[in-house]
């Protein structure tokens, strides 16, 4: 296998190699030239095209990752709207069709109005008292609908073969707490425009005193965000793993009935969960407790429109887009009804469509390509550990352990789903959607008692995007993120290692991230670091916390470097790997100037643009706030300030803005 391995890496290269003089891979188009790369080498590289580039009115986003999604959604509107002329294919075909076409009779969605949500409403209505309440909390984890917990099954953190049942908390509709809590005036129009939303709802709904019933469950929401621990909390794998009896959860959540909860959820037979956040549960109980039974009545009926809005009447559709999409997106129109379609289907049939997207869009060779480019990462990042001087003998010893027993997933699943219980209808959108999720839901507690999945996906083929597993100790790369800007074999091996290479170094890295090095080679929480190495750890990674806490964002924000911390890890360490890959690709030789740039110039020309975007102030407000990610400018400037071959490639100088002396210069892997 490690011939192989080494004979697909030496092709790989001898294909680049062949066509390095065609095409440098750099869009210069998009170059600022009034920016040197030595003081913002991301302005630099995406400072014209930021100029020139117009958002869409219905888009929060755009840029690299945004047109390799706009690629995707093309073909997979292609592959349904086939699926829905020709559906006597298959039963799969049948149902990607029917799907699609619920969705896009906009005239039945607007003849039935409420009429698909009004028996939940009156379920709602009919509660009794708080017991039935809490039992409707476990029959609404088979639904869309938000509530204050969220039960799930995955595999046990100490014990990775085994699943575990787990409860979260859960409950609120804005993006995050600091939507609730935050004295700043963008929050603040935020809460006004969620109090006027909910006000709406219930006035569509037919609820009298609109107004006092959305400010009532707008205080709920905000006492159930005081109880959630903050993002950053919730990033620690040790204080998030508490595994306890059902009776001890009754104890630490008394008023709660816990069985009759599992029950409903369909899981009864379980006898122990982890309990992600104890102290948000201690306080759920206190709020139960406290809340009268009709403000909690409230709280699930204007849940149950706002989760089923976009699939209903026009009304309702523009009511939630007003505030989702204008108001915390900042977007002023609504996407077309196709694309909003292709996503419902995609969410609901994924790997069926996913099937049909690797057979005509993803050829074998371009696997064995891929398998060629990370096993080369692989041993530029075996090499990285022995040369790192903050790491002892034990250590290191423990970390390419751990590095050797990675498993890798590219492209598409080996074993598909089977969607053979998920019953379709072409007249029944609102039906589709409660039975998708519940054919999602049933599918999860088939986890009880069995044990992981290894095989298992989590993403879909035609995502664009990649994920570590700490819990497998797996990498995963989907389809559709092998594609240019991140990857073309039409280029020059520079540009490539800088965006598919940076990828793909990136995601090995979460496993040796904050996070991420916590669990071991077979995804088992357990230290393998030695107390003295977790310490430099810290240190280290303490350094990188501060370093992006300086960077501003938006007027007054700033971005969270201890949230981000574990992406900002890997995008550093994913950075120097695919620079020392590339390096060792060249086999000794000096890489061609190309276009008037060398290949150590090229190489980080093609990182920055990969990370080419444009955003609203809306949707960058909410991504500061909650999202793991940096936002796409400092995660180009951050890791590139921190190599040492960034500083020789563009001989920066310590007058050059993006100039850091060695000693402050952070290397982590």
């Amino acid at each position: 296998m490690k011939f192989k391995a080494a004979l697909l890496v030496s092709a790989l290269m001898l294909s680049w190699h062949a066509s390095a003089q065609e095409l440098s891979g750099i869009d210069k188009t998009g170059f600022d030239t009034s920016v040197r790369p030595q003081d913002d080498i991301y302005d630099a590289v995406n400072g014209g095209w930021i100029r020139k580039e117009v958002l869409p009115p219905e888009e929060a986003y755009t840029g690299a990752f945004k047109k390799l999604y706009d690629l995707s959604q093309e073909r997979s509107r292609k592959i349904i709207e086939n699926a829905a002329a020709n559906p006597g294919r298959s039963s799969e075909a049948q149902k990607i069709g029917d799907l699609y076409k619920s969705f896009m009779n906009e005239a039945a969605a607007e003849k039935k109005a409420l009429a698909p949500v009004k028996p939940d409403l009156a379920r709602i209505a009919a509660l009794k008292n708080k017991a039935e309440l809490i039992k409707l909390f476990g029959e609404l984890q088979r639904s869309v609908v938000t509530v204050p917990v969220t039960f799930y099954v995955g595999p046990d953190a100490k014990n990775s073969l085994a699943n575990l049942p787990e409860v979260d908390q859960s409950g609120i509709a804005m993006p995050d707490r600091d939507y609730y809590l935050e004295k700043d005036a963008r929050f603040e129009k935020a809460r006004k425009a969620y109090v006027a939303y909910l006000t709406s709802m219930f006035r569509i709904g037919g609820f009298d005193q609109p107004a006092r019933r959305a400010e009532a469950v707008f205080q709920l929401e905000t006492e159930l965000a005081r109880l959630q621990w903050s993002n950053v909390e919730n990033r620690d794998p040790q204080k998030t793993y508490n595994k306890m009896s059902v009776e001890a959860l009754a104890k630490l959540a008394p008023g709660i009935d816990w069985a009759a909860f599992l029950s409903a959820a369909g899981a009864s037979g379980v006898n122990e969960l982890c309990v992600a956040q104890p102290s948000f549960f201690t306080g759920l109980a206190g709020l139960v407790e406290k809340t009268p039974l009709n403000v909690w009545q409230d709280y699930l009926a204007v849940h149950t429109l706002d989760a089923y809005a976009p699939f209903l009447n026009k009304q309702l559709v523009d009511t939630n887009f007003d505030f989702y999409g204008k108001t915390l997106a900042g977007t002023s129109k609504l996407r077309p009804r196709w694309k909003r379609a292709v996503k419902t289907v995609e969410g609901s049939l994924g790997e069926a469509i996913g099937k049909l997207y690797v057979k005509d869009y993803f050829p074998p060779e371009a696997k064995v390509r891929m398998e060629g480019l990370v096993a080369n990462l692989m041993k530029a990042y075996a090499q990285s550990i022995d040369e790192l001087t903050w790491m002892g003998p034990e250590t290191r010893k423990a970390a390419h352990l751990k590095l050797s027993k990675y498993m890798l997933k590219i492209g598409y699943p080996e074993k598909w789903k089977d969607y053979g219980s998920l019953t379709i209808r072409a007249d029944d959108l609102i039906g589709n959607v409660k039975r998708a999720r519940e054919y999602k839901h049933e599918e999860m507690l088939r986890r009880i008692g069995k044990p992981v999945d290894r095989a298992e996906w989590h993403m879909t083929p035609q995502t664009v995007n990649a994920y570590y597993n700490p819990s497998v100790n797996e990498i995963v790369f989907p389809a559709a993120i092998l594609q240019a800007p991140f990857f073309d074999m039409k280029v020059d091996d520079a540009a490539n290692y800088g965006g598919i290479g940076a990828v793909i170094g990136h995601e090995i890295s979460h496993g040796f991230d904050d996070m991420g090095s916590q669990f071991d080679g077979d995804g088992n929480l357990k230290d393998w670091m030695t107390a003295d190495d977790k310490a430099k750890f810290k240190a280290l990674t303490s350094r990188l916390v501060e370093q992006y806490n300086a960077y501003e964002a938006l007027p007054g924000k700033h971005v969270n470097g201890a949230l981000t911390l574990g992406e900002n890890i890997a995008d550093n360490s994913g950075l120097s790997i695919a620079y020392k890959a590339w390096r060792l690709s060249l086999d000794g030789k000096e890489a061609p100037v190309i276009d008037g740039m060398s290949g150590e110039q090229r190489f980080f020309y093609g990182f920055a643009q990969v990370w080419r975007s444009k955003t609203r102030d809306e949707s960058l407000l909410s991504q500061i706030v909650s999202d793991p990610h940096s936002p796409d400018k400092f995660r180009a400037i951050g890791a590139s300030s921190n190599s040492d071959a960034f500083h020789k490639a563009f001989d920066l100088k310590p007058t050059d803005k993006m100039y850091k002396p060695q000693n402050e210069r952070i290397k982590v892997w």
